[in-house]
């Protein structure tokens, strides 16, 4: 099913405790918490399994092909997002896959998406259309990624997460993507902040367990999260986004992965719990 233009939030009822963190001084519940301290978890494991043993498709993103076909691949998925609930979380995605040489566009009527996806049906085509415009600008995707060869992975990471904000290609998606290229090997891209703004949830999560809203002192109090937590900052990213949905988005993972243990309980041993 293709997205809509509503975005729905789930309304949480947590009870004040006594739970104080200074990692997340916007919690009162240790419940909330700890389910933070699970889903943290959870996206920093993904991290690590996309680096050590990618699946699916992000396997053929790791590979050793064209840089082109491996990049515009990465961007389909991160684009539709792999499925909840399926055997096979790239089902969606192969049917419509096509080649970066062919030119050819997805045929994306009534395509299923996953929970992160950033395609409309009413827009259509409008922000495939928008990519390879903003690639074709730069002569390939690897030059628009690569950026200057002198810069370092950070900066990269900001630069063209910036050039890449494009109409209709959701924040969230524009940040998992440049980490999974990242996390694959395709680019040397590393991210020094979570680039947050905006409503969305990532954003929305990170403001309520933070407990501020100013942007740079939000993304000082989410590197300090993640430092105490021992979890890579970008993990950050689906960590408070599935924390804030209140449903975890699997995001290319096997239905019922679950985090490892050990990961789990060094960030709630963090967060105090």
């Amino acid at each position: 099913m293709a997205r809509s233009n509503v975005t729905v939030r789930r309304v949480r009822e947590s009870v004040d405790d006594g739970y104080r963190s200074s990692l997340v001084p916007g919690l009162k519940s240790s419940e909330e918490a700890r389910r933070l301290a699970e889903e943290l978890a959870f996206a920093a494991d993904r991290l690590s399994l996309l680096e050590r043993d990618p699946p699916g498709l992000y396997g053929e993103v790791a590979g050793d092909g064209d840089a082109e076909e491996r990049t515009w691949l990465a961007f389909l998925i991160a684009y539709l997002c792999p499925l909840d609930g399926e055997e096979d979380p790239f089902c969606a995605i192969r049917v419509v896959q096509t080649t970066w040489e062919s030119g050819q566009l997805p045929s994306l009527d009534g395509v299923r998406t996953g929970p992160r996806t950033s395609h409309d049906s009413e827009r259509g085509s409008a922000t495939l259309d928008a990519y390879i415009t903003w690639a074709q600008r730069s002569g390939s995707q690897a030059a628009a990624f690569g950026g200057d060869p002198h810069w370092s992975p950070e900066r990269r990471f900001a630069r063209t997460f910036e050039r890449i904000s494009l109409p209709g290609l959701r924040r969230e998606v524009r940040f998992d993507l440049l980490v999974t290229l990242g996390y694959l090997g395709v680019y040397d891209l590393r991210p020094a902040a979570l680039e947050l703004g905006g409503d969305d949830q990532v954003t929305v999560g990170a403001k309520r367990a933070l407990g501020i809203g100013d942007p740079l002192l939000l993304e000082r109090r989410a590197a300090l999260l993640a430092e105490g937590c021992g979890v890579p900052l970008e993990a950050l990213d689906l960590g408070l986004y599935n924390w804030e949905r209140g449903e975890r988005a699997m995001m290319g993972l096997a239905a019922g992965a679950e985090a490892d243990p050990a990961t789990v309980a060094k960030a709630a041993s963090a967060l105090g719990l």
